[in-house]
């Protein structure tokens, strides 16, 4: 085997020889850089060598080898009748996920990926590959199923991808892996990935691998008590809820100053949309910003002008500012070592910090590879509930009483108040004070957001409780579809918007146009999602018609779209 070390300085994605359309698909994606197993992983497959890399989860390995696969195996118009690449991997939830990521990398070229899995339909499995496919993503036990059943055929495949090796042994999956691979033709490329490195994963790769590229990507150590002073939480939340989480989290959180991360420059863009139109004061930091940009950003930050930056890894190298009192990872960084990175921007010059990340329930081991990494435990807890929410406000409006009854100059006031003391009980009217302050006229009752970290069977919490006890199930929980039955109060119901990132919308055009002509509160509107060329947008399902006819009536970003009732 022929060893490999990654120690060349930072460069982007075009430097690595990849498809231009691919890279346009990684612009569009907003992805800045390569991660270190990228680098060293895709100009060896593209070179067509055989790879042996050792790489932990969470490390951006599927774009590894998934982008060197779209470069190699593109599809043969005009037919299209056998499987070019398989990747086999140890569970249904990484098929999934890495069919998803295959689809979306690959979509300029026209690629098909489909995920196969146990406790799936056999037959529409079939029906799917008999349609003709270009990737396979499989558990062992169910691509040695269709083999047998020759519905899925190898003959035309031109790479095999094993991804989180030493988990399918572990997992008893030897024997069908040999199996599969003998099913494979000889003069196939092979990628073997692996966190460990064991004798049985080098005997795998002697007996099936040719001459190997060996790369082994090291996590970086992390000093002791570096992370000591930030709190470290985690909400596990559906990415249709994150949104609503994430604004709940600081409405009872209150930092002075937050760096919310995102994974990419085109998430970073949408996410600041989004937060300015519900009333924040949100910038935006990316590798998209020229310098003066930048600049303008980054002193608006440092002067308090600003609530939120909202950035990328790569943009918030080198920043240096103390006073930031909270870090939030709205996506789990890819990289375990990027999470160490972005929580040390908090919790400097002796102050304490708090660090968020919010993580989808197929997310949970990364955060178990997180803590492994610092060996320091992130405490999953609940997004805050309605009552802690009024809890938090009457709080601060208990605190802006108080200074306000010592600042004194109340004088004006006390005529009011003696009028109708002739009436009322005084400590009534204070309340009242208070309930109007708190809850203006005409504001909607806020609803509570569908909690997924909770384990069956279990007790209701008290306002205020955190999880305590075992860790929740890591069963996958799939976010609802718009237009099905969502939170109480006040159920949300979904709009189709036929219009998307074709036509430069953006969150905020949306949210405007449904403020200013169906005269709904920005605070009401729920997750908004841009497609390629269309969107859908949650409003209150009581008054769903009258935003459909409202937007119908209008235009959006200067054209007329067809607006209806979302039918996924």
């Amino acid at each position: 085997m022929t060893p490999r070390t990654e120690n060349s300085p930072t460069a982007g994605f075009s430097t690595l020889g990849l498809d231009e359309r691919l890279l346009a698909a990684l612009t569009t994606l907003g992805y800045e850089e390569p991660t270190p197993i990228q680098r060293a992983a895709i100009p060896p497959l593209l070179e067509r060598h055989d790879v042996l890399a050792q790489a932990a989860t969470g490390t951006g390995k599927t774009a590894a080898f998934a982008l060197p696969l779209l470069h190699l195996v593109t599809p043969d118009a005009p037919t299209r009748e056998r499987t070019a690449a398989l990747v086999l991997v140890p569970t249904r939830e990484l098929a999934m996920q890495v069919a998803e990521a295959v689809h979306k990398y690959g979509k300029p070229l026209g690629v098909i990926a489909v995920p196969i899995y146990g406790g799936a339909s056999m037959e529409g499995q079939i029906r799917t590959l008999k349609r003709g496919v270009d990737v396979v993503v499989a558990t062992p036990g169910r691509a040695l199923d269709h083999i047998r059943r020759r519905t899925l055929h190898l003959a035309a495949v031109k790479m095999v991808v094993l991804d989180e090796a030493d988990e399918m042994l572990d997992m008893g999956f030897a024997e069908d892996l040999e199996a599969i691979l003998a099913a494979t033709p000889p003069e196939r490329q092979t990628a073997l990935f692996s966190a460990t490195l064991p004798s049985r994963i080098t005997a795998i790769a002697n007996k099936h691998l040719r001459k190997p590229v060996t790369i082994r990507i090291e996590r970086e150590a992390v000093a002791a008590g570096t992370l000591a002073k930030v709190r470290q939480v985690a909400y596990i939340v559906a990415r249709t809820n994150k949104m609503a989480a994430l604004s709940r989290v600081l409405d009872v959180e209150q930092p002075v100053s937050t760096i919310v991360f995102c994974r990419t420059r085109t998430e970073v863009d949408e996410l600041t949309e989004t937060l300015n139109a519900h009333g924040y004061r949100a910038e935006a930091l990316h590798g998209g910003l020229n310098q003066e940009q930048r600049d303008r950003v980054m002193k608006k930050f440092r002067a308090n002008k600003t609530d939120l930056l909202i950035a990328t890894d790569v943009a918030a190298r080198g920043l240096d500012v103390q006073h930031v009192s909270h870090v939030v990872n709205y996506d789990v960084p890819v990289a375990a070592e990027a999470y160490v990175h972005r929580i040390g921007r908090t919790g400097r010059a002796g102050r304490a910090g708090v660090a968020i990340t919010f993580a989808e329930p197929r997310e949970q081991r990364m955060l178990r590879n997180i803590e492994l990494l610092t060996k320091q435990k992130i405490e999953i807890a609940q997004v805050p509930s309605v009552a802690d929410l009024r809890e938090r406000r009457l709080d601060s409006t208990r605190n802006a009483l108080r200074e306000t009854i010592i600042a004194g100059g109340l004088e004006s006031y006390r005529a009011i108040v003696e009028s109708l003391a002739a009436e009322f009980d005084v400590l009534d009217i204070a309340a009242a004070a208070v309930k109007r302050a708190e809850s203006p006229a005409g504001e909607k009752e806020e609803a509570e957001i569908p909690s997924i970290a909770e384990r069956p069977g279990s007790q209701p919490r008290a306002p205020g409780q955190r999880i305590a006890g075992p860790r929740p199930s890591l069963e996958r929980s799939r976010p609802p579809k718009p237009g099905t039955v969502r939170s109480r109060p006040g159920e949300l119901a979904g709009i189709y918007i036929g219009g998307g990132r074709k036509l430069k919308i953006r969150p905020g055009d949306i949210v405007g146009a449904i403020v200013n002509e169906a005269k709904l509160s920005a605070e009401s509107i729920g997750s908004i999602q841009i497609a390629e060329r269309h969107s859908t947008v949650l409003v209150p399902k009581d008054i769903i018609d009258h935003v459909i006819t409202a937007l119908n009536s209008t235009s959006i970003k200067g054209k007329k779209l067809v607006v209806r009732r979302d039918r996924a």
